[in-house]
C-alpha cells in the first residue's frame, strides 16, 4: 500500500520532497507544539534559513529561524537514490547545533 502524500514541496536544489500522512502523524503526535505549523514545516524545506548534512547518507537538515514555538524549526529530510525526498520528522530547537 502506497503512503498517502499530504503535500509536496520543492527544495532549493529542485528536488521534490513529500510529507506523508504517516510522517505528519509522527510529527504532530510526537511534537504537539508543531501541530499547527505544517505550512511552516513545508516552507522550511522550500526556503530554509540554513541547511546542514544529516548524520546518515542521503539525509539533510533544514532550519528556519524564528518560526514555530522556539528559536529554530528543524526539518529532517531523507532522500532516495532517485533524488526524491521524504520529510522524516520536525522539531523545535532553542539553538543551532
Amino acid at each position: 500500500m502506497a503512503a498517502e502524500i499530504l503535500a509536496t514541496v520543492v527544495d532549493p536544489d529542485g528536488r521534490s520532497v513529500d510529507l506523508t500522512l504517516e510522517r505528519w502523524a509522527h510529527i504532530a503526535d510526537g511534537h504537539p507544539e508543531l501541530a499547527r505549523y505544517r505550512d511552516e514545516i513545508l516552507e522550511t524545506v522550500r526556503a530554509p534559513s540554513r541547511r546542514r548534512p544529516g548524520r546518515v547518507l542521503g539525509e539533510e537538515w533544514f532550519y528556519a529561524e524564528r518560526v514555530g514555538p522556539s528559536a529554530w524549526l528543524k526539518v529532517v529530510v531523507g532522500y532516495e537514490a532517485t533524488g526524491r525526498g521524504l520529510i522524516v520528522t520536525a522539531f523545535a530547537r532553542r539553538s543551532m547545533p
